[in-house]
């Protein structure tokens, strides 16, 4: 089975990480751990100056960041017994680039975790887990955290 796992670092991308301790794998199974760095954030521009700032550094420590998130889901699915991992830090929208990611890898599986948000809250923030689960190519598996740990 090939199994794309989507993280973002946070509690609910731990979530979907730990999801894999419910299955059982072998030497067989390929896993792929991703995590997204979404580079669309509005920037503040000096209209008077017409600066736009330089986002290198910005770019470089995401990136950083993204890696010890990935490494660390890694760490985490070889002590369920996987031994076919890799991963990849990747830039863009997170949606568009699970799905093609999986598409490209020829996935069975993609496996996110859901940040639970309500109707409101998903309007302006947008779903990535719902549009994820209606661009998929394969199943997908979204994960929750535990309900104690949603009540923040």
């Amino acid at each position: 089975m090939k199994i794309l796992v989507a993280t973002d670092g946070t509690k609910y991308g731990d979530a979907a990480v730990h999801m894999l301790g419910n299955f059982t794998l072998d030497g067989d199974d390929e896993v792929k751990v991703v995590c997204v760095i979404d580079l669309a954030l509005p920037m503040a521009v000096d209209i008077y100056g017409g600066y736009l700032p330089d986002t290198s550094d910005f770019e470089k420590g995401a990136g950083e960041n993204a890696s010890k998130i990935v490494n660390q889901a890694v760490d985490r699915i070889r002590e369920f017994g996987a031994t076919n991992i890799s991963s990849e830090v990747l830039f863009g929208t997170p949606d568009g680039r699970i799905v093609e990611t999986a598409e490209e890898m020829a996935a069975d599986l993609i496996i996110v975790g859901s940040h639970g948000y309500k109707q409101w809250e998903r309007l302006l923030l947008g779903s990535v887990s719902d549009s994820v689960v209606h661009h998929a190519h394969c199943s997908v598996l979204v994960v929750r955290s535990p309900a104690k740990d949603s009540q923040a």
